[in-house]
């Protein structure tokens, strides 16, 4: 990194504000676990010029911009942006932290770079759904915008399935809830048969060119759509397409919300609550301190009839699910995933619920130890699932 872009990155994220007071440190879940890991030394590091370290240092990837420093640095520095940036141009030099899974997940995801791919991709939908399907190859033209025409974006939640039904993870599931509970408001939303990943884990490790084009591939089919209204099940897609889209010069010119912003309308089961399991609510990092997003999935919750009861870190200061972009998962990962399963263990509920299915999958992965599944024996659900099962009650 040359000496300009190094303190353009410096003053853009403001680290030369920083104060040296080590709240970003103490607040970091990775540094809790991990001592070589800190928010404050890349600082140090950035502020200091040590270019070479910054960029060659493992640790540059140990990250899971949960956001939780950003939000108590009283000097406003934004190291998510600082580290996002860092790690882009370490990968133009080569350098990279592997995918967890085999890069099979990144791969896939950069298959669907290719614009000329093939795909099955609505192999996931059951007969009674009710949906209007974009064609793979829609004319590019942007079409005239629908009254209140519903674009479902399913993200990659149905590929997941491949990798961690053995988990017990269910994306297609999930998929299938979204679009049953837009059918239970009257809604038969668009679906892209041709719909690529968002691009949300390249951007985020670094691959910059990755996720420009994916999200050029996504842009035109959305606007060939006419839809003026976007919603998806995935927190991170919802980020991608509401905030990192634009980010990138790629305004999609729609209202983009997440499913949980929309059950508010769902009319109430009449079934009594009181047979209901009770549940905790996990608040994902990126619907909650990235969208700030905390009331909706509990209002939802609490219209379908559940009793919601809260973990000691929730809402702004939840503990985060312990992992992003499949890359760099170590023992400090899983112990951040451990105390949070103790956490929503000790509030005594029968169901652990989050809104975002990469936090099912990292939580129900932790309870691959025999140990701590026998500990907790804990069942984790997707919000999604949870209000759908309640529909027809």
């Amino acid at each position: 990194m040359d000496s300009k872009t190094l303190e353009q990155t410096i003053r853009a994220s403001g680290v030369l504000r920083c104060m040296e007071c080590g709240k970003c440190t103490a607040i970091c879940p990775m540094a809790r676990y991990d001592g070589g890991f800190s928010p404050r030394l890349t600082v140090s590091r950035a502020l200091m010029r040590h270019d070479e370290a910054l960029l060659q240092d493992d640790r540059l990837w140990t990250c899971i911009h949960c956001l939780q420093c950003n939000q108590t640095c009283p000097a406003a520095v934004d190291y998510s942006d600082l580290t996002m940036t860092l790690r882009v141009e370490a990968r133009r030099l080569g350098r990279a932290a592997l995918c967890t899974h085999g890069e099979t997940i990144h791969l896939w995801m950069r298959l669907m770079m290719q614009p000329e791919l093939k795909q099955n991709r609505l192999d996931w939908l059951l007969p009674d759904l009710k949906v209007q399907i974009v064609p793979a190859r829609p004319s590019l033209e942007k079409a005239e915008a629908k009254k209140d025409s519903v674009l479902f974006f399913t993200g990659c939640a149905p590929h997941y399935d491949a990798l961690f039904a053995p988990l017990g993870v269910k994306g297609k599931q999930v998929s299938q809830a979204g679009v049953r509970i837009l059918n239970s408001l009257g809604i038969e939303p668009q679906l892209l048969a041709d719909e690529r990943c968002c691009g949300h884990d390249l951007l985020w490790e670094g691959d910059l060119q990755g996720f420009r084009e994916l999200a050029r591939l996504n842009a035109e089919m959305i606007r060939a759509s006419g839809a003026n209204r976007i919603v998806s099940s995935c927190p991170e897609c919802v980020r991608s397409l509401k905030k990192d889209y634009p980010a990138h010069g790629i305004d999609l010119g729609v209202d983009v919300k997440h499913l949980s912003e929309w059950l508010v309308d769902l009319k109430p089961p009449a079934r009594p609550s009181a047979l209901l399991k009770t549940v905790t609510f996990h608040d994902p990092c990126r619907l909650g301190r990235h969208l700030g997003i905390y009331d909706a999935p509990r209002k939802a919750l609490e219209r379908m009839g559940y009793q919601i009861k809260e973990m000691p870190h929730t809402r702004a200061n939840a503990v985060c699910c312990g992992t992003n972009g499949w890359t760099h998962c170590s023992a400090a990962n899983k112990a951040i995933q451990m105390q949070r399963l103790r956490e929503a263990k000790a509030t005594g509920s029968d169901i652990l619920v989050t809104a975002c299915l990469k936090c099912q999958i990292h939580f129900k992965c932790a309870l691959l130890d025999e140990k701590l599944k026998q500990e907790l024996n804990l069942e984790i659900m997707d919000l999604a699932e949870l209000v759908a099962e309640r529909l027809d009650k």
